[in-house]
């Protein structure tokens, strides 16, 4: 990305401000720029997806790297005129005329519209392997993964609410599915579900995720005890990446996720906010669509404002004047 840009660095050089260059934000951008408004994307350059090799389920792109996406939407963004910035952006204003963004060491931009698209972070359990095989052989989404993984020896390790469905999911993808509840007790009617459904349960704490030779080979518990598997499906904690929207005073529901309307349009007049920083589920290929939405939505704003400010200079210019009194 380009650390430089065109028009004022301050004030409301741009029409739309999108902070987040991933697919929700690049989305955006492409659509934004096509409809000939002047859009900044400052981007960071930490994806969520970056470990991932191959990304499933984009319609026209199932296999394709999350890196070589994010080229190529730069290049198609960038091409119909968006600016694109590297950078971290560490707050954001209101101002009379919109917001301005303050990247660290970096530019100010200004603009009247503003798009977040920041996303989330994934808490993983603290056991070692968890993170060093993140996105390679311990995975989050079968619907994007368990394909890859399919009739191989797997196992879903619990870590919280939702671990046990997560686990009855899996086991469509492979009929050697093995659940360990690892912190969680297990009520009568989960373990009568997991056997009904053919996954084996095995108790007990789990110690670590044995790795050699650059591949994962099994789950080893802490009595020492190593339970050979080739992939480990985990439910992270997700945690969005929503301090801009919180700092501008964004409402938030009872989980304390940043609310929206279907268009991305938060509580604060001229946010909107897309992708995983909004929805936790979203895929790529649905974080795309939602950037596409809302562009949409935030150009019919911006024509709006436009035409209440044209009417008023209409009226302005056109106004008849007062008839001279009749003597």
């Amino acid at each position: 990305m380009s650390d430089t840009m065109s028009g004022p660095q301050n004030g409301p050089g741009y029409d739309v401000l999108v902070v987040g260059g991933g697919a929700a934000g690049l989305s955006a951008a492409l659509v934004l720029a096509r409809a000939r408004r002047r859009v900044a994307v400052v981007d960071a350059g930490e994806p969520r997806n970056a470990p991932a090799a191959h990304m499933h389920g984009f319609l026209s792109r199932d296999g394709m790297s999350p890196a070589a996406l994010l080229e190529a939407g730069r290049a198609e963004a960038a091409g119909y005129g968006a600016e694109l910035i590297g950078g971290r952006v560490d707050r954001i204003d209101r101002t009379g005329s919109g917001f301005l963004a303050h990247l660290a060491g970096g530019p100010t931009p200004g603009a009247r519209r503003l798009l977040v698209a920041t996303g989330l972070r994934d808490e993983l359990p603290g056991l070692p392997g968890v993170r060093e095989r993140w996105g390679r052989d311990v995975l989050h989404c079968p619907y994007c993964h368990g394909h890859e993984v399919r009739d191989r020896p797997v196992a879903v390790l619990g870590t919280g609410p939702g671990s046990v469905q997560q686990a009855l999911l899996v086991r469509k993808w492979s009929d050697d599915t093995v659940f360990f509840p690892h912190i969680l007790s297990l009520s009568g009617d989960e373990r009568e579900w997991l056997a009904a459904r053919g996954v084996r349960v095995v108790d007990g704490a789990v110690r670590r995720l044995v790795v050699e030779d650059d591949r994962l080979r099994g789950v080893e518990l802490a009595g020492g005890r190593v339970v050979p598997r080739e992939a480990v499906f985990v439910l992270p904690r997700a945690v969005p990446h929503d301090a801009l929207l919180t700092g501008l005073g964004c409402e938030r529901d009872e989980d304390g996720w940043v609310v929206t309307d279907a268009s991305g349009r938060t509580s604060v007049p001229g946010v909107w906010a897309v992708g995983n920083v909004a929805d936790r589920r979203a895929q790529v290929i649905t974080a795309a669509g939602m950037g596409s939405v809302a562009a949409v939505a935030i150009d019919h704003d911006l024509v709006d404002e436009e035409v209440a400010r044209a009417v008023e200079e209409h009226r302005a210019t056109h106004a008849t004047p007062p008839s001279s009194p009749v003597r």
